[in-house]
C-alpha cells in the first residue's frame, strides 16, 4: 500500500498561531509532534516510508525536510496551490513514475486520529476494496449535527471486510444547514466526509482524464519531465495554469465507477478551528469549562479558550464562550463559536497590506 499525504493547506482558521511561513500542519497542536509528523508516523505499520509521498507548497519544503529528517519519504512541491484534485493527481502521477502499484491512501496532513489501531484497520479494509478498481472513502460516524462538513450517504446493506462495515455510496452531499444536518444525524445513513480516499493510482489518473481533461493534460506534461533536468521548470510553468478544483467536486460527484464507504469510528477530527481544538481537548478543561495555555489569570470566566503564547501576562475577567490567543506580535479576541470566521480577519489583513502578520 502507498500513501499521498496532502500538506498544502494554509491553516488560516488558526491565525494568529498558524502563519504562511508555518501553517497548521507544521505546528504542535494536538500533541508533542507537528500534525504532519503524526500523520506520517501513524501510517508506518501499514505503509513503508519509501511508499509515502508528501505533497506540499514549495515554500514549506525546507520545513518539512527538517521535520522528516532521516525518513525515506518523497517530498513533492507544488509551485502554487491548486486544490485537492491537482494535489491528488500529482501524487498519483509521481507514485506511478516510482513504479509503485496497488491501492493508495490519499489523506490530509493536519487531522487528528484518536484510535490509531482502529484507523489502520479501517484503512486496510478500504485498501482491500480498492484493489478491484473501486474508489473507497472513509465515512466518519457523526456525533453531532455538524454544518461545517460535507456528508456521504450510504445505501444498501453492509459488507464485512475483516470486521469493518462497508456500504455502497448513494451520494456525496455538500455542507448542509442545521436542519438538514439534524435530519442526517437522525436518519443514521449519513457520514461525515473526512476527505480520506483509497484507490489505485491508475484509477485516479483515469478518472482525472475522463472528468478533468485540462488537469489531465497538464499532469501528463509534468509527468514526461519527472526525473529529468527540466522537471522544476516544467512544473513551475504548467502548474499555475491548472484548474483549481476539489477532488470531491471534480471527481467524486461525477464518477461512474463503483464507490464504497467504510464506516469509521476512530476518534477523528479535522481540527478545523480553535473551537474544534477546544472541544478535542475537553479532558484539559477546568471546572468552569476553560482551556488554558501558558499561565493566564482567569477570574469568573467560563467555557473559554485562553492561550498566553507571548511574553505578556494575559488576564481575563468575566468572559464566557471567548477565545483569546496572544502571540508575540498579534492578539486575537473572539467569540469562540465564531472561530470558523477567523479566515475573514486574515483576508482583512491581506487587504490592509499587513502581510508581516500573515
Amino acid at each position: 500500500m502507498q500513501a499521498v499525504v496532502m500538506a498544502g493547506g494554509a491553516g488560516t482558521r488558526f491565525w494568529p498561531v498558524s502563519r504562511r511561513a508555518k501553517p497548521k500542519q507544521f505546528l504542535q497542536i494536538t500533541g508533542r509532534q507537528p500534525l504532519l509528523v503524526q500523520t506520517v508516523e501513524r501510517l508506518s505499520p501499514l505503509v513503508e516510508e519509501h511508499s509515502i509521498v508528501v505533497v506540499l507548497g514549495e515554500e514549506h519544503l525546507d520545513e518539512a525536510a527538517g521535520l522528516l529528517i532521516g525518513k525515506d519519504i518523497h517530498l513533492l512541491a507544488e509551485p502554487v496551490g491548486r486544490n485537492t484534485a491537482a494535489c491528488i493527481g500529482l501524487g498519483a502521477l509521481y507514485l506511478g513514475h516510482l513504479g509503485l502499484t496497488g491501492p493508495v491512501a490519499f489523506l490530509p496532513a493536519d487531522h487528528y486520529i484518536g484510535d490509531v489501531p482502529g484507523f489502520l484497520r479501517t484503512l486496510e479494509a478500504a485498501a482491500r476494496l480498492a484493489e478491484d478498481g473501486s474508489i473507497v472513502t472513509l465515512g466518519i460516524v457523526p456525533s453531532r449535527p455538524e454544518t461545517g462538513y460535507g456528508y456521504i450517504k450510504r445505501e444498501g446493506g453492509p459488507t464485512d471486510i475483516n470486521g469493518e462495515s462497508a456500504f455502497q455510496v448513494a451520494e456525496f452531499v455538500e455542507k448542509p444547514d442545521l436542519a438538514a444536518a439534524e435530519r442526517y444525524l437522525a436518519e443514521g445513513t449519513y457520514y461525515w466526509n473526512g476527505g480520506i480516499f483509497v484507490a489505485r493510482q491508475d484509477v485516479i489518473l483515469s478518472e482525472i482524464e475522463e472528468h478533468l481533461p485540462l488537469l489531465s493534460q497538464g499532469l501528463k506534461e509534468i509527468g514526461a519531465s519527472i526525473q529529468t533536468d527540466s522537471f522544476d521548470e516544467t512544473i513551475s510553468r504548467i502548474y499555475q495554469g491548472l484548474p483549481s478544483i476539489s477532488f470531491d467536486y471534480g471527481i467524486m460527484e461525477n464518477t461512474r465507477r463503483d464507490v464504497k464507504v467504510v464506516e469509521s469510528r476512530f476518534g477523528w477530527s479535522d481540527v478545523g478551528s480553535w473551537l474544534s481544538l477546544y472541544e478535542l481537548r475537553a479532558s484539559e478543561h477546568d471546572l468552569e469549562g476553560n482551556l488554558k495555555e501558558g499561565n493566564p489569570i482567569l477570574v469568573d470566566c467560563k467555557k473559554s479558550f485562553i492561550a498566553q503564547r507571548g511574553k505578556r501576562k494575559v488576564a481575563c475577567l468575566g468572559l464566557e464562550d471567548c477565545l483569546v490567543i496572544d502571540t508575540a506580535d498579534a492578539l486575537l479576541v473572539a467569540d469562540i463559536r465564531r472561530s470558523q470566521d477567523i479566515k475573514g480577519i486574515v483576508e482583512l489583513l491581506k487587504g490592509a497590506g499587513e502581510g508581516n502578520l500573515l
